[in-house]
C-alpha cells in the first residue's frame, strides 16, 4: 500500500489517493464496487468476497432477501469476515450508456459516505466504482469520484469521517486519479 496524493479538504479532513489492494486496507470500512443483487462474483467485489470469505456473501444474500436491490441511492452494509476492516459498504455505480451516468455515480459515492458517516466510521477506502467492468470511463469517473467527496465534505463539516482513501490497484487507474486529483485541486476547493 503506497500513498500516492495526500490532501486536505478546508474542513480537515484527508483524501488520499492510495496504490495497492483495497482488501488490504487498514481503515474501518471499505466500499464494495457491487451489483445490485449483492452477486460477488469478478472485479473488486470477487476480491472483496473471496478474501473476506464466505461471510460477505451470506451477510449480502440476507441483506436482499431482507430489503430487495440495492440502488445507487441506498447502499448495503455487511460485516467484513475476514478482512481487516470491520465492514463493507456495498455501492452501486451505473453502467456505462444507461443513461445519466455521472450522476447516477455521485448519488452512489455520496450515499456510501454517508452511511459510513450515519455508522460513524473515521476510514474509508473505495475503488473506481463503475470503472471496470462497468465501462465508466476512467477519467471521467476520476473527476465525479473527486467531486462527489468533496461536496460530501462540504455538505457534512461535522462528520465522523476523517480519512478518505481512493484505493486502485492498477497503475494506469492511479496515475489518472493522481492527475484528476492535481487539477481538483488546483482548481480550489
Amino acid at each position: 500500500m503506497k500513498v500516492i496524493r495526500e490532501k486536505q479538504v478546508p474542513q480537515g479532513q484527508v483524501v488520499r489517493l492510495v496504490h495497492g489492494n483495497i482488501t488490504k486496507s487498514n481503515v474501518e470500512a471499505i466500499v464494495n464496487a457491487a451489483n445490485a443483487q449483492l452477486r460477488h462474483g469478478g472485479g473488486v467485489a470477487g476480491a472483496i468476497a473471496r478474501a473476506g470469505g464466505p461471510t460477505i456473501q451470506a451477510e449480502s444474500d440476507a441483506w436482499i432477501q431482507k430489503n430487495g436491490l440495492v440502488t445507487h441511492q441506498a447502499p448495503a452494509l455487511t460485516t467484513a469476515g475476514d478482512l481487516p476492516c470491520k465492514h463493507v459498504i456495498h455501492a452501486v455505480g451505473p453502467i456505462w450508456g444507461e443513461g445519466n451516468e455521472p450522476q447516477k455515480l455521485a448519488t452512489a459515492v455520496g450515499s456510501a459516505l454517508q452511511l459510513a458517516d450515519q455508522w460513524g466510521f473515521r476510514s474509508l477506502a473505495l475503488p473506481a466504482i463503475s470503472t471496470g467492468i462497468y465501462g465508466f470511463p476512467k477519467d471521467q469517473g476520476a473527476e465525479v469520484i473527486l467531486n462527489a467527496i468533496v461536496d460530501f465534505y462540504e455538505r457534512n463539516t461535522e462528520t465522523s469521517l476523517k480519512r478518505i482513501e481512493i484505493t486502485l490497484i492498477d497503475e494506469p487507474s492511479v496515475a489518472i486519479f493522481a492527475a484528476a486529483m492535481d487539477k481538483r485541486w488546483e482548481q480550489g476547493l
